[in-house]
């Protein structure tokens, strides 16, 4: 299991990459093939929504077929298909339809691990060995930031998703021959999505789920470069270099967050209190939008790092699931956790193209405000919610 799991964390490797990549590329896919900031956030966007509909087949897949299989299949298929569709395109329309075919290779690899982890080892461990996977997995992240640029410049975007396409492909084949399945629960075809849905605790959980993940996510994976290039006027070598920044904050806050749960004893107030913190982060920026390239990337840390509540929050509501609906219940809540990010992204798109007559930073200023009040909702409805440690 443990070599499963390391090739898994390979694949969440490149998802996290995926997800984040498309800021370092703005200025060559706009001059390559007009693909502008809205189109971008569209097919951002669109990764986003696909991965998060992708859940709940994903969710009976893993409760039915287990992990490997269904992992491998779709990364092959989706990741290595996408990447290389992306490779090939010469419009803006190719671009969305590679982000959807990618967005279904990465929709399960995350959650194959977190299967693993809820059937085959203890409950109180789940959000740290969450919190460990997101962590090493958002190297990605990393990777998707100056790398990627100075990848870009040495040998041009086409050679670098070609390159990708090759190790989306080699990494499913690893999947397949290394992940083991934990043993099925017998009574699994007992209890349905609906199930868990009926769960008014859940329901408490699922809005901050919601919109949580979503400003860093978005931000980082995206909005970030455009804010940077319309505001500041840096290039694409410099904006690598901020992304790469607000990149290592989201690693470290989820190393800072895995932990916490059983050192404080509490799940809830160690969310509410980091995206609380959040909210600042993005009160400020909002503030001092253009104040200065280092007040902008401090702040764009700052919020990465706050906003990396993902696996507490997957440990809060994974409390509430029975266990023969553990792949359909972190489904659920992976569901809500990225769908949130494909939504706003739409939203985010529109506010972009609505502002953008009136100055440089006015579309970045219009993002950021409706991230800050997204979560404060979130933050108000789960003061509701449960806490929980078992």
């Amino acid at each position: 299991m443990q070599a499963g799991l390391i090739i898994l964390c390979l694949a969440y490797v490149l998802s996290q990459f995926f997800r984040a990549f498309l800021a370092v590329l703005t200025a060559d896919l706009a001059r390559d093939i007009g693909a502008q900031p809205d189109d971008l956030a569209f097919a951002s966007g669109l990764w986003f929504l696909t991965f998060a509909a992708m859940q709940i087949p994903v969710g009976w897949a893993l409760d039915r077929i287990g992990p490997r299989r269904t992992a491998a299949a779709l990364l092959l298929v989706g990741g290595g298909g996408g990447a290389a569709l992306f490779a090939l395109a010469t419009t803006p329309v190719h671009i969305s339809a590679a982000m959807v075919l990618i967005g279904v290779g990465c929709s399960p690899v995350l959650m194959a691990s977190y299967f693993i982890f809820a059937r085959e080892y203890p409950p109180a461990q789940f959000a740290t060995l969450a919190a460990v996977m997101l962590g090493v997995g958002s190297v990605g992240n990393l990777v998707a930031s100056y790398p990627t640029a100075l990848a870009v410049e040495l040998m041009g975007w086409r050679a670098t998703l070609a390159g990708l396409a090759a190790i989306s492909a080699a990494v499913a084949a690893g999947i397949w021959l290394s992940v083991r399945d934990p043993e099925m629960v017998q009574h699994d075809t007992k209890g349905s999505l609906l199930d868990l849905l009926k769960q008014p605790l859940l329901w408490t959980i699922l809005p901050l789920m919601l919109v949580a993940y979503a400003p860093a996510a978005a931000l980082r994976g995206l909005w970030a470069g455009p804010y940077l290039r319309d505001v500041f006027d840096l290039d694409t070598g410099q904006i690598g270099q901020a992304t790469l920044i607000m990149g290592a904050a989201m690693i470290a806050g989820t190393f800072a967050y895995g932990p916490l749960d059983r050192v404080l004893g509490s799940r809830k107030w160690v969310v509410f209190g980091g995206n609380l913190g959040g909210v600042l982060a993005l009160a400020l920026l909002v503030l001092w939008i253009d104040l200065g390239v280092w007040s902008s990337v401090a702040l764009l840390a700052a919020i990465g790092f706050l906003g990396a509540s993902f696996p507490v929050i997957m440990a809060h509501g994974r409390a509430f699931i029975p266990t023969h609906l553990v792949g359909r219940g972190v489904t659920l809540l992976n569901l809500f956790g990225i769908g949130g990010v494909g939504l706003m992204q739409f939203v985010t798109g529109r506010l972009h193209e609505s502002y953008a007559a009136a100055g440089p930073a006015a579309p970045y200023t219009a993002i950021v405000t409706f991230f800050a009040v997204s979560l404060v909702v979130g933050l108000v409805i789960y003061l509701f919610s449960r806490d929980s440690l078992a």
